[in-house]
């Protein structure tokens, strides 16, 4: 399952937060899918068939400090361990370009993270793709920052490392599995 964080699309699609949304939104594009809203997931889903391997997609649509709960409800009704899951998030850590995998770390003040290791009972056993929108000046900025829009040449680097990082999901993650 690869889960893009996002807040709710109608508002914030275009905001720093949503970057991991975009991720699978261009994901599902490149396979030519379709991502439909499902009440019962509280989100976006979809599903992609890559070499055998059956892949579900959810952009959650409620705001991200609930995220968990569209993760963990999915998860649940398709018996997807959290060892099987992808969570692709913004990260204020790496700069605009920049997207790098992990696996099995803490949330570092993420909402959304830190409300999927809650919901899944304080396990970090999932991976993460972390997508770099960079920092604001000031600390007491962070929220009006990763809520706001990136501008022309930042979100030109933010699709780039998108990009990139598809390709690398599906090398690395997908057909490893």
């Amino acid at each position: 399952m690869i889960v893009g964080l996002s807040n709710p699309k109608k508002e914030y699609h275009q905001t720093r937060h949503n970057v991991g949304s975009w991720f699978v939104y261009l994901l599902a594009q490149r396979y030519l899918k379709i991502l439909k809203e499902e009440k019962k997931f509280f989100g976006f889903t979809s599903f992609l068939n890559i070499e055998s391997n059956y892949i579900r997609l959810l952009v959650p649509n409620i705001f991200m400090n609930l995220n968990g709960k569209s993760v963990f409800k999915m998860a649940s009704f398709y018996n997807i361990h959290l060892n099987e899951i992808l969570i692709v998030h913004d990260d204020l850590e790496l700069n605009p370009g920049i997207a790098k995998l992990k696996h099995s770390y803490g949330h570092n003040g993420h909402n959304g993270l830190r409300s999927i290791i809650c919901t899944f009972k304080k396990k970090t056993n999932f991976h993460r793709f972390r997508i770099g929108i960079g920092r604001p000046s000031s600390k007491s900025q962070v929220s009006s920052f990763v809520l706001s829009i990136p501008d022309k040449c930042e979100k030109f680097s933010i699709k780039q490392s998108i990009l990139h990082a598809i390709e690398e999901t599906i090398h690395s993650f997908i057909l490893k599995t």
